[in-house]
């Protein structure tokens, strides 16, 4: 019993090191500055948090200035900050379009295009917007959080629970999240 004890540990543990593994290897195109930004390269001192997001989703549009609040705000405590994009093609005209909306919406910083949906598939992501915040742990970076920014989509004045940014607040003292998930809403992500 205790074999089967120890076996189930040890392929539980191997498990969990193997996504730090493919954490630590995901790669893809900014659209921002037209060069491969690793997972480890977007991450400060106390993490990284990835917003799967397309500016064609009304969902996403809505939560525009929530997420430049959030970014300036958490930016100079040690958060990095990245959009993903799970729909996008890397091509000449998609840079240019992705690139133009980032200068018009103010939102300063990396635009990732996964065009082979690596990112969207390790993090099992389904939905735009939805985020994942990593911080570092003992092989590398571990997710914290996965979902909803709070819990209202449609209307900022209306949110009651903030969930991302009390997630945030967590990590900046140096403690886990005390939720670790919240079911995201907004468009579903396209599967290729």
């Amino acid at each position: 019993m205790k074999f089967i004890f120890v076996s189930f540990l040890l392929l539980i543990g191997l498990r969990f090191t193997s996504y730090s593994q493919n954490y630590n290897q995901l790669a893809a195109t900014d659209a921002v500055s037209n060069s491969l930004k690793t997972l480890p390269s977007l991450a400060k001192e106390k993490g990284v948090v990835l917003i799967f997001y397309d500016p064609s989703c009304p969902f996403a549009k809505l939560y525009e200035s929530r997420i430049k609040a959030l970014a300036n705000k958490f930016q100079g405590q040690g958060m990095g900050f990245a959009l993903i994009n799970p729909q996008a093609q890397n091509s000449e005209s998609e840079l240019t379009r992705l690139r133009t909306y980032i200068d018009e919406s103010g939102l300063n910083m990396p635009y990732l295009m996964d065009e082979k949906q690596q990112w969207t598939q390790l993090f099992q992501s389904s939905k735009i917007p939805e985020v994942i915040l990593l911080i570092p742990g003992k092989s590398g970076l571990e997710l914290a959080y996965k979902g909803a920014l709070d819990n209202n989509a449609q209307v900022e004045g209306a949110v009651t629970e903030k969930y991302l940014e009390i997630a945030l607040i967590q990590v900046v003292r140096g403690e886990k999240p005390a939720v670790p998930q919240v079911r995201a809403v907004g468009c579903n992500i396209r599967t290729y």
